[in-house]
Order: C-alpha cells, then structure tokens, then sequence
C-alpha cells in the first residue's frame, strides 16, 4: 500500500473513499442499512493488503461485526462494493468467495472427528476421498493438532477447538481469513497463549486477517493495523502505537482506555504549541500546528496515563502541565500500578512501575502532585 493511501486513513471517518487496487481488499462505500432505518455500517472505505493483520475494533454494537459478515458474505451490503483483487464480491454467497469465517463458537461437528471435521470444506467442494485426507492431515500439521485426528471435538480442551476451526478454514486455502470474536470463549490464560499462536501461524502463512474484537489489549498486542469504529463508521486507521498514543478524536481517546481527558479553552497561541485552562485553573500546553485552533477556541486534548508522573521533585504545582489530585485507589497490576486520582472532582489516571506499590499502597486519600510533558499532550480533533 502506498504512504499517501495510509496517510489518508490514518485520520479517520472522513478520509476520501479509496481507489480500487489491483492487488488485496478494497470495502468502497460500503453501507449496510436493516429492516426498519437503523445503519449498522455508514459509508466504510478501507484498503487491506494481502499478508496484513487488520483488527476491527470498537465498543458492541459499532458495526465491526456486521463489516466482517459482509466481507464473508453473511450479510449483504446495503450499498458500496468489496472488490477482493478488483474481483467484486458483494453479490456472491459465502461459499463462492474467496475468504473463510472462523466463527466465535467454532461451530465444530461434535459427532464428527477432527479429521472429518477439517475435511468437511473439501468434501463440500467435491474433492476426492485421498486428496482431502491428504490436505486435511497437512492443515492439521499446520496447527499442530495431527495427533488428535481421531479425537471428538469434546474431547478436546478450548484452545484445542481454536486450532481445529482455524484448521478447517485453512485448508480450503482462503485469500482473506476473517476472525470473529476468535478469543471471546476461552479463558484469560489461554486467550493470552492464543494470541501468541494466531500472529504466528498469520506470519508463517502470509495470509490476509481481518480480526473483529472488542477487546483493545487483544487489538494492540495482535494487529499490523487497527480500524477504530463506532456508530458503524471508521474513527481511526492506524498502527497499535499510533492508536494508543495519538488518538485523533476524544471517542477513540476514551475507547482505547488510559487516557486523561481535559476540557478548556485555548489562552495563548505560539506557531506549534497552545496552552489551554480548564474551568478549573488547570493549564495545558500541547503542540500544535499551524491550522489548529486559535485564542478563544474550546479544545480537548488527551494525556496518556503512563506520562503521568507522581510526586516528581521540585515540580511547582500552578506551573503549566502540573496539578494536585487525591488519590482515590491504588490498584496494583503486578508489573505496574494504577492511580485513580481526582483533580478538581475529575477522574484522572498515573500509571507507575509495578516495584513503587509499597511505597504507594494505603495512600487513598492523600494528596499528590502529578506532572506530565508537553509532548506527551495529544490535541483531539472534535
């Protein structure tokens, strides 16, 4: 994919819609509408590259869901075109495209074997007897499961029925895997494990996924590219680093969790930096360009919790990017602790490395200094 082209979604909802490619997929305006007037998805435009781990990701109910299912052809658009490799697919049955769905509940035939469970696809497709066997085995090879062939699904523990359903959508060699929720049934520790396993198994096979999850731990941690949505249009485009750390808008700030939101009004203006005083006295400086707002003008701008510091020496509170809050929990995460603060009766948030709890347990109620830098201040769009 070009720089220009990435650029441009990289800003979000109101990127201009894509040209087609000739390589990957393209979603064009794609606009799903129900029974009844409610849209579920408004006018996406996206571009995927063959080989990229995308992850939809957004709060129930953005349309991510319903993206995905029109990608798989589960749903049908409304309007707009999904070309895959500039081949339209939106008017084609699940069966008939290019793409394979993995389900949240696997969906596996508890009567059947593993092995029949994986050569299900193929024998759909009217393959012969030795031919899927043989695909069948080298799937499961893939997925490290060959062993297990002639088990039941029942017999098998959670991250095993993961492998099986990942295994049985391989095999019929899809161009675009399409993941929904794929670790919402299994348990902290194995959903951990399974990340692990997935983006691997992604990298080895150079495939397309696309990954629909609510989850912004499990999107950071998996994706080469997260697609922010809320209300059934795209926020954000972006690598996991730029969504965490420059969100565009105060939705996909507060979405992505961890960041300190302050609303004010901007006091001076310089070329690349503004200082803005909430109602409360609080003044901010954060960089800005050129075009952003001027003297007067009502601004957001989002600190990220981990630039937060704590009782930092010699800091004089009243000075720009400084405050004094009340610590209202310390909340110990094992390799780092959380502070819930108040500042002037707002929720803020200071994170600190895991080896500062003792000396920070038992401090509800006490008044701390907190402090941040400049360029730690990201101005949100509104």
């Amino acid at each position: 994919m070009s720089d220009d082209h990435r650029d441009i979604h990289s800003e979000g909802a109101a990127a201009a819609a894509p040209s087609s490619h000739a390589s990957g997929l393209d979603l064009i305006g794609l606009t799903k509408e129900f029974p009844g007037g409610t849209v579920a998805v408004a006018d996406v435009n996206l571009h995927i590259d063959h080989g990229e781990y995308v992850v939809l990701l957004g709060p129930s109910g953005c349309g991510k869901t319903t993206t995905l299912r029109m990608i798989g052809g589960h749903e049908f658009a409304s309007s707009g075109e999904i070309l895959l490799d500039g081949e339209p697919l939106a008017n084609l049955p699940p069966h008939k495209r290019p793409t394979t769905t993995v389900f949240q509940h696997f969906a596996l035939f508890p009567h059947r074997t593993v092995l029949e469970n994986v050569e299900f696809g193929l024998k759909m497709h009217g393959v012969g007897k030795a031919e899927r066997r043989r695909l069948a085995f080298e799937s499961l090879t893939m997925v490290g499961l060959e062993p297990l062939s002639e088990r039941k699904p029942s017999a098998l523990s959670g991250g095993q029925q993961q492998r099986v359903a990942l295994a049985r959508v391989l095999v019929t060699k899809p161009k675009a895997l399409l993941l929904d929720e794929p670790l919402g049934d299994l348990d902290r520790l194995l959903q951990l494990r399974m990340r692990v396993e997935l983006r691997n198994l992604q990298r080895q096979l150079g495939l397309m996924f696309i990954h629909v999850t609510h989850n912004q731990e499990e999107a950071l941690s998996m994706a080469d590219r997260i697609v922010v949505m809320n209300d059934g249009r795209i926020q954000q485009v972006a690598d996991p680093l730029t969504i965490a750390t420059r969100p565009v808008n105060e939705l996909v700030a507060r979405f992505m969790g961890d960041n300190n939101i302050v609303h004010g009004k901007v006091v001076e203006r310089t070329e690349n930096r503004i200082v803005a005083e909430d109602p409360h006295g609080l003044r901010l400086s954060v960089q800005a360009d050129g075009d952003g707002p001027v003297v007067g003008d009502a601004v957001a701008i989002a600190v990220r919790a981990a630039a937060v510091r704590v009782d930092e020496a010699g800091v004089q509170v009243g000075g720009l990017n400084t405050a004094q809050g009340e610590i209202v929990f310390v909340e110990f995460l094992g390799d780092l602790v959380k502070l819930h603060l108040t500042v002037h009766g707002e929720r803020m948030l200071a994170k600190a490395p895991g080896e500062s709890y003792p000396s920070l347990r038992g401090r509800e109620g006490q008044t701390v200094t907190i402090s941040w830098n400049e360029e730690d201040g990201r101005l949100l769009s509104t």
